[in-house]
């Protein structure tokens, strides 16, 4: 038997892999292993194996649950797919963090059962998450190399690092097996909390603001569903930095209207209720049944008058002081009053709040680009980015560019005593 070091790695037996966690004492533990590509990110979300989703390419890497004191996976690279590169090993904790943990290993069995190398881990920190090793290819075979790092974020920070969606949409494909996913609002909090870490603003209070276009060239993205889906990925970033959890939300389109406060209890309610559009007489998306909505947004229909919904946000925070307020703000383009929206971030610099921008197609977004340039402001108060597919883009990715500027804007508005 070979007794791995962190980094130190070794050629792995031919035919299946038992890869066991061991330890003697300390909170129940989880395993869960990621088939990684060769960009170091999963291929699909079905590359994640943990205890909702207990195998990957057919049963080549399969959780086998275990007993108390002992988890174990199963992983045989010949059935491995070309395009998989490595296969990451880890420990997820349900309680406490890996400092209460005593005697964790990670044992590797041959086909036979007998314990081919060990690697004795010894971290004793706050994390909650490990990742103890990985089967990587080399040279047309196989070798396991120790690890030994870990997360203070459970599995949302796996699932943050190597790309993989939160997705708690229905199975389209009824003569597959489907498993149950993670909760899916849980796992979006913690991704978000992984991300400000990272970016040196854990724990930060803030509000936060939604708004929303309602012009007519969004009819599409409303009757698709995905203005629905969009309210359900950002409700979690106010659930984890607004004190009450709650998402303050607009709506515009010629006019503005400020919609009923949202916190994730109520999503479902909040978003059938709120996330519609007119077309003629009719509703859309329509609601099953035939069901129709309240019309309470009548006078919110048209183009784009960016200029009123802006004036509205900034007036409704001067009269309500408190935490700093990042803004999301969603449109398909179409921006023709470029000078007013310039005037107003300008004059806006000096007030709590940071404009983050989405883009959500190909459309002319005029000076919304156009922020990093933008002169005459204290400081730099606003972002933009562009998603041509809403619907495609990971958790992991959408939050990493959410999030990419607020928090350097935090920390110069608190340095010049605006935030």
């Amino acid at each position: 038997m070979t007794e791995l070091l962190p980094g130190a790695n070794v050629a792995v037996p031919t035919g299946p892999l038992d890869l066991v966690i061991r330890w003697s004492c300390g909170s129940a533990l989880d395993a869960s292993a990621v088939l990684l590509g060769a960009g170091g990110k999963v291929r699909t979300d079905a590359d994640l194996v943990f205890y909702n989703q207990p195998e990957a390419e057919c049963g080549a890497v399969r959780h086998q649950g275990g007993a108390p004191g002992r988890q174990s996976l199963l992983v045989q690279p010949e059935r491995l797919p070309a395009d998989v590169e490595r296969v990451v090993i880890a420990a997820t904790l349900d309680d406490g963090s890996f400092a209460d943990v005593r005697d964790l290993a990670l044992e590797l069995h041959d086909s036979r059962g007998a314990v081919a190398a060990a690697f004795p881990v010894r971290a004793a920190g706050r994390e909650t998450l490990l990742l103890l090793g990985e089967v990587y290819r080399r040279q047309g075979g196989w070798r396991l190399r120790a690890l030994g790092q870990g997360y203070d974020t459970g599995l949302a920070g796996l699932a943050a690092d190597f790309g993989v969606t939160v997705d708690d949409q229905p199975p389209t494909d009824q003569a597959t097996p489907q498993l149950a996913p993670a909760d899916p609002v849980s796992l979006r909090k913690e991704i978000v909390r992984v991300n400000l870490a990272k970016r040196g603003a854990a724990g930060v209070r803030a509000r936060v603001a939604l708004v929303l276009d309602r012009s007519g060239s969004m009819r599409p993205l409303y009757n698709g569903g995905t203005v629905g889906r969009l309210v359900e990925r950002m409700a979690p970033v106010a659930a984890v930095v607004d004190d009450d959890g709650s998402l303050d939300a607009w709506i515009f389109a010629d006019h503005c209207a400020r919609l009923p406060t949202l916190t994730i209890p109520g999503l479902a309610e909040w978003i059938e209720r709120n996330v519609y559009i007119r077309a003629g007489h009719r509703q859309l998306p329509e609601l099953p049944g035939g069901r129709s909505r309240p019309d309470h947004l009548i006078d919110v229909f048209g183009g784009n008058n960016e200029p009123e919904v802006i004036r509205d946000i900034l007036a409704h925070y001067a009269e309500r002081p408190g935490d700093p307020v990042l803004v999301l703000f969603f449109s398909d383009g179409g921006i023709n009053r470029s000078r007013q929206i310039q005037d107003l971030l300008t004059q806006a610099a000096s007030q709590p709040l940071f404009w983050q921008f989405i883009g959500l197609g190909k459309s002319e977004y005029g000076i919304l680009e156009r922020f990093d340039t933008l002169p005459g402001r204290v400081v730099d108060n606003a972002g933009f980015f562009q998603v041509d597919d809403f619907d495609r883009i990971t958790d992991a990715e959408l939050y990493d560019r959410l999030l990419s500027e607020f928090p350097q804007w935090l920390a110069e508005a608190r340095r010049l005593g605006i935030a």
